[in-house]
């Protein structure tokens, strides 16, 4: 874990979050590097649904990549950036718009390749699950 990483320099506030977890109204509730585990929330907006009401799907799978992302983004060294390579979400139940809570983890980094995987709640129901493949690469 290094506090000139990415990562952790918006944390701190010394950038600013990137424009897409902005997007998705994203707020770190926990963070451990060491562990390479995340809790955030999100808020989903009207603007996020579909006909039917229900927060569509490619909203929950950007939820989930920038919840997974930022377990293995902190972990990483200034100067690391990690690129999902593959995503898989299942959808369990429909979202409502609200707050929803991601949780995330690095299951296993093996140098450069790395394994996450990470759910969404709401109300606490599982509403999606995914797993990740991302690379970690220096700038």
């Amino acid at each position: 874990m290094d506090k000139n990483a990415f990562f952790w320099l918006v944390q701190n506030g010394h950038l600013p979050p990137p424009k897409a977890a902005e997007t998705l109204g994203i707020r770190v509730l926990n963070v451990d590097g060491s562990q390479g585990v995340i809790d955030v929330s999100f808020e989903a907006p009207a603007a996020f649904t579909n006909p039917v009401g229900n927060v569509q799907g490619g909203f929950l799978a950007a939820m989930l990549d920038d919840t997974m992302g930022p377990a293995l983004a902190a972990t990483l060294k200034e100067g690391e950036f990690a690129p999902t390579l593959n995503l898989n979400v299942n959808f369990h139940t429909p979202a409502r718009t609200g707050t929803l809570i991601g949780r995330g983890r690095v299951d296993r980094r093996g140098g450069q390749v790395c394994f996450l995987s990470g759910e969404l709640e709401q109300d606490g129901k599982v509403i999606a699950t995914a797993t990740a493949t991302a690379l970690v690469r220096k700038l």
